[in-house]
């Protein structure tokens, strides 16, 4: 797939220390070669008992051997792939699958909805088609507290869907958003941030009427 406009999915990077690994790695395997000539050169010859032993003790460390080997081995040239995820839309928009994605819920007291609402929507605002993106909210009690909650943030993610969209927010639940956010001087910031603090405090009040 050779493109002038075709650009990766990742990028491979070595892992920083490889050099000080490899020189442990040599250092153990010369004391391997050390423990290894001892047992052959001093194998004992009189005594059946001491001959069996010795040779259980060399086979336990030509078996811890093997396996230091084969793990080493598997670590000699270690990297990390860094994955540029707003690529994958761009490359493969069209060829993406329809993902279902299920929350679960069951006591309102036990989780409280103000966490249910802020896990929907941060689910709701991934960065993947929306068309293809469904998601389903289970309440196994049955709780009217979390039907309205519901409602609240189904009328929340049409001020909060596009807000992530335009400043590519992180993380995506509002409640840990703006918490961790630094405020900024943005009148559009400043709404969104009343908008669900109203919704949270609404939900705390209809939590505790129903208490």
């Amino acid at each position: 797939m050779a493109k002038s406009n075709y650009v990766p999915l990742f990028e491979t990077k070595q892992v920083i220390g490889r050099i000080f690994f490899r020189c442990i790695a040599a250092s153990i395997f010369l004391g391997i070669c050390f423990i290894v000539m001892y047992r052959v050169m001093f194998f004992p010859v009189g005594g059946k008992a001491e001959r069996w032993t010795w040779i259980g003790l060399f086979l336990s460390e030509l078996w811890f051997c093997l396996y230091w080997f084969f793990t080493t081995v598997s670590r000699w040239n270690s990297v990390y792939r860094l994955p540029y995820i707003d690529r994958l839309s761009q490359r493969f928009g069209k060829e993406l699958p329809g993902i279902d994605i299920f929350v679960c819920t069951a006591d309102p007291l036990m989780e409280p909805p103000s966490i249910v609402v802020n896990t929907v929507l941060s689910v709701m605002a991934y960065d993947y088609p929306p068309e293809k993106l469904s998601i389903y909210l289970s309440d196994d009690g049955g709780s009217d507290l979390t039907f309205y909650a519901m409602l609240e943030a189904a009328n929340f993610s049409k001020t909060w869907l596009p807000f992530c969209k335009k400043l590519k927010v992180e993380p995506t639940s509002p409640e840990a958003y703006f918490r961790t956010a630094s405020e900024p001087v943005n009148a559009e910031w400043l709404s969104v941030k009343d908008t669900i603090t109203y919704t949270l405090l609404h939900q705390l009040y209809n939590q505790e009427k129903h208490i």
